[in-house]
């Protein structure tokens, strides 16, 4: 299983987008507090569409409670310290849930969480003179990186089409 874990989201909008990626990939969401918004606010809502009532997400008083609650040696951390790209990590060696933690918007994950962990921090190739993507954009991304190396578990609508054969179709 997949799972996608916001520590202390800011935006509404960008977990809202994170909500419909996660529901549309079969991934389980994870949200630890402090929130920067309500779950009922009417952004979060109109961001997530009605895939909300579909998604299952959970909600941490914090990173410790998280923690606790699902130990794992797969945990995954897209931040800018990171010194590999999502790519350069086999997930298919991985056995049991993947975890892909992502920081808040402003400031990211907490340093102290990221040192125990250097070997599992990644980071999205970009030119020099951008500073990050949007969070959501960046869990669309990684979330889509694992399922590839999976060959889309789950999925549908996943097809390949050889040669010019697809002209027919």
């Amino acid at each position: 299983m997949l799972h996608l874990v916001l520590y202390e989201p800011e935006i509404p909008q960008n977990t809202g987008n994170m909500m419909r990626t996660c529901m549309a990939t079969g991934s389980v969401l994870h949200l630890i507090k402090p929130l920067g918004f309500s779950l009922d606010e009417q952004h979060l809502k109109r961001a997530g569409m009605d895939y909300v009532k579909e998604l299952e997400y959970h909600v941490y008083e914090n990173w410790d409670e998280f923690v606790s609650q699902h130990p794992s040696e797969n945990y995954y951390y897209m931040t800018r310290y990171g010194k590999k790209a999502p790519s350069q990590f086999d997930f298919t060696t991985c056995e049991g849930d993947i975890y892909l933690v992502l920081g808040k918007e402003s400031t990211g994950i907490p340093k102290e969480i990221l040192s125990q962990h250097l070997d599992r921090c990644m980071r999205l190739p970009m030119v020099a003179n951008a500073r990050s993507l949007n969070l959501s954009n960046c869990a669309a991304i990684i979330i889509y990186e694992v399922l590839r190396q999976l060959d889309y578990p789950g999925l549908s609508g996943v097809e390949v089409i050889k040669g010019e054969d697809w002209l027919e179709k």
